[in-house]
């Protein structure tokens, strides 16, 4: 199916389900509206505004079979029952992929943090991060197992080593590889569980009220209660001080502590568990850019790539039990070969 008739679909569909959903808000029948792209993501789903006068929704297009709209309004039900700000599903057709949604803003926390105002926003997002912690979601969502674990890491190899770079890894290079893989996998697993958003990050939180707006969170797991809060700070599209990050991180802990979340026994026991959580999830991304990149035409995402190598050294460097992941990366050619 093209990308032009989903687009016809979806506003046929719109004009069938907007009278209703007008009628329920107490708004008058809709009349002239305009449709225009609100946003689109690294996946197949794209975000379109629905626009009359001041009356403001917005519609999710997310293909089948590509895209399966019911976790996300699962996960949507778990983070309300939480008082976690997150988009009512006004209508959906789940078996052709729209879902009708409010606006909750046109301004990401990506587009206005800056140095001054991080520490109110990022404090509203710790508040929202513990608030789904303590959800009791055990059976409830996938867990993020050993198997997922080990998936997200073969992207690097698969898709930035051999595909990007054109670097196979074999011998002592595949066993150490395979030894640093367990050794991120072990700490994961040892780390107490929860609610788990899996891009809990800047451009995934809306300023709005109230604050923030959580988006994007369908791909939820049950998992390592260091991951989401590991990810808010190591953002792919932002980096900040590492000493700033550490004083984010510690006030973390003490709310998470406070609301009785379970953690690592110490704040350096967290903070360890954090850093190993972070590698992980660097490795999967710059794989994922590659994916982007070579499978779907999306190039620009390579661009953040020196990022994700940045926090990894940075991490590296003080971490004796990653020199062995240091020395199979110093060892990569910078550029694809031609």
């Amino acid at each position: 199916m093209s990308v032009d008739s989903r687009l016809d679909g979806l506003k046929a569909w719109l004009e069938e389900c907007l009278p209703a959903v007008c009628a329920a808000r107490g708004w008058a029948a809709p009349g002239e509206a305009r449709l225009s792209p609100a946003s689109s993501d690294a996946s197949f789903r794209r975000y379109f505004r629905w626009e009359e006068g001041e009356r403001s929704l917005i519609v999710m297009d997310a293909p089948p079979p590509q895209e399966d709209c019911r976790p996300f309004v699962k996960v949507a039900g778990l983070l309300a029952s939480a008082g976690v700000h997150v988009p009512e599903i006004l209508t959906a057709d789940l078996e052709q992929g729209y879902l009708l949604l409010p606006d909750l803003g046109r301004q990401t926390y990506l587009d206005v943090i800056d140095e001054n105002n991080a520490d109110a926003l990022f404090e509203d997002a710790l508040e929202a991060l513990v608030a789904f912690q303590r959800l009791p979601v055990e059976g409830l969502l996938p867990s993020y197992d050993e198997a997922l674990l080990r998936r997200e890491l073969q992207l690097f190899p698969d898709w930035y080593l051999a595909r990007h770079l054109g670097v196979t890894l074999d011998g002592e290079a595949l066993a150490a590889w395979e030894r640093i893989c367990t050794r991120l996998i072990d700490s994961a697993l040892a780390q107490p569980r929860v609610l788990v958003h899996r891009d809990y990050m800047p451009r995934n939180l809306m300023q709005s009220r109230p604050n923030p707006g959580v988006l994007d969170f369908q791909d939820a797991v049950f998992g390592p209660v260091t991951y989401d809060v590991t990810c808010l700070f190591k953002d792919a599209f932002l980096s900040w001080p590492q000493a700033r990050v550490e004083t984010w991180l510690r006030r973390y802990w003490q709310r998470a502590q406070a609301a009785g979340i379970l953690l690592p026994e110490s704040f350096e026991a967290f903070q360890q568990a954090s850093d190993l959580m972070g590698v992980q999830r660097h490795l999967k991304v710059i794989g994922i850019f590659a994916r982007i990149c070579h499978r779907d035409g999306k190039p620009r995402y390579l661009g953040d790539v020196p990022r994700f190598f940045a926090y990894l050294d940075e991490v590296i460097a003080r971490r004796p039990e990653l020199a062995e992941l240091g020395e199979l990366l110093a060892r990569l050619p910078k550029e694809p070969a031609a």
